[in-house]
C-alpha cells in the first residue's frame, strides 16, 4: 500500500483576530494561531504541495466570550472573516469550518447550559444551526459540527436547506470520543471547560457498538461525511464503520497524537518522518478517505523523499 497522497489531507488551523499576528503553540510544535492574513501566507506552500482543504477553528479573547457563545455566529466573527479572506486568495480551496461553541463560551462547554450546569441539547442545536448558517453565508464549502449534540446534523441540515444553502456539505464529528488526547488542542484553542468534563455528550471509548450507531444516526440526519476522532487509537472503529456506510469517512489525527510523535522523536525514541508515514498510512489502511492532520502543513517534509 502506498502512502496517502496530499489529496487526502485536510489541514486544521487556528485563526485569531487582528492582522500580522502569529502565536506559536507550545504544545504543538510546527503549529501557530494565525490571523487571516498570515494564514493566507502559510497556505501557499500547503496548496503548492497538492493539499486542497483547510479546516478553520476560531480563537477569541476571553473578554469576547459569554454564556451563550454569541461571538460564534457574529457576522464579522473571526471564522467568518477568515473564510472570506482565504476564499479571496484561494478560490478553489475547499474550506471547512468547525461548528461548536466551546471556544466562545465563558464556561468552555460545547453548548448552552441549564441552571444546573448541564448542556441543554435542543437549545444548543438552534445555536449550532445559526453558526453553521453564518459560516455558509461567508463562503464555507463544508461545515463540521463537533459539539456532539443529539440531532445537531438534522438541525443544521434543515437550517441550511431552508436558507438556500442546500449545496453546503456537512462533515459530522459523528463518532467523537471523550478522549484524553485533546490536551494540546484545548491549549491551542483556549477551550478547556471551566468545570466538569464533556463525557456527558461525547462518546465513551469502551462502547464500540454505540460509537457506530452514533455515526449511522448522523448519516440518517443528512451528514455527507462521517468522522472518527481521535484516529490512531480508534482504527478498529474506522474499520467497522467502513463496513457499515458508503459515505466518505474522515479521521481526525488529533493534537495529542501529533504531539506524542514529536515528543518521542525529541527524546530519540523514534524517527519522526517514519512514524508520521506509518501512522497516517495506518489510518487510510483502516478505511479513512480523508485525514484531518496537523502534518498537512509539513507534507513535503514528512511524506515525500525530497
Amino acid at each position: 500500500m502506498t502512502m496517502p497522497g496530499p489529496e487526502k489531507f485536510i489541514w486544521p488551523v487556528f485563526v485569531i483576530e487582528g492582522v500580522n499576528r502569529r502565536e506559536p503553540i507550545d504544545a504543538m510544535p510546527g503549529q501557530s494561531r494565525l490571523t487571516a492574513d498570515c494564514l493566507v501566507e502559510d497556505l501557499k506552500p500547503v496548496v503548492d504541495s497538492g493539499i486542497g482543504s483547510v479546516l478553520i477553528f476560531g480563537v477569541i479573547d476571553d473578554t469576547s466570550k459569554d454564556i451563550k457563545g454569541s461571538s460564534a455566529y457574529a457576522e464579522n466573527g473571526v471564522v467568518q472573516e477568515a473564510v472570506q479572506t482565504v476564499r479571496s486568495a484561494y478560490p478553489h480551496l475547499v474550506i471547512l469550518t468547525d461548528v461548536c461553541m466551546c471556544a466562545y463560551t465563558d464556561h468552555g462547554h460545547c453548548g448552552i447550559l441549564d441552571p444546573d450546569g448541564t448542556v441543554n441539547n435542543d437549545v444548543t442545536n438552534h445555536s449550532l444551526a445559526q453558526i453553521a448558517l453564518s459560516h455558509a453565508k461567508s463562503g464555507a464549502d463544508i461545515v463540521a459540527p463537533s459539539a456532539m449534540m443529539d440531532g445537531q446534523v438534522g438541525a443544521i441540515r434543515a437550517e441550511l436547506d431552508s436558507s438556500g444553502y442546500q449545496d453546503t456539505l456537512i462533515m459530522s464529528y459523528s463518532t467523537k470520543f471523550a478522549s484524553s488526547m485533546y490536551g494540546p488542542f484545548r491549549e491551542a484553542e483556549k477551550s478547556a471547560p471551566q468545570s466538569g468534563d464533556r463525557k456527558a455528550y461525547q462518546q465513551s471509548y469502551g462502547d464500540p457498538k454505540q460509537a457506530i450507531r452514533e455515526s449511522l444516526m448522523d448519516e440518517e440526519e443528512g451528514a455527507d461525511i462521517l468522522m472518527v476522532k481521535p484516529a490512531l487509537l480508534y482504527l478498529d472503529i474506522i474499520s467497522q464503520l467502513r463496513d457499515c456506510t458508503d459515505l466518505p469517512i474522515a479521521a481526525y489525527n488529533v493534537s495529542g497524537e501529533y504531539s506524542a510523535l514529536i515528543a518521542s522523536a525529541d527524546r530519540g525514541w523514534g524517527d519522526l518522518k517514519e512514524m508520521v508515514r506509518e501512522s497516517t498510512t495506518a489510518m487510510v489502511r483502516a478505511g479513512t478517505d480523508l485525514v484531518i492532520s496537523y502534518w498537512a502543513n509539513q507534507y513535503e517534509e514528512m511524506m515525500t523523499d525530497k
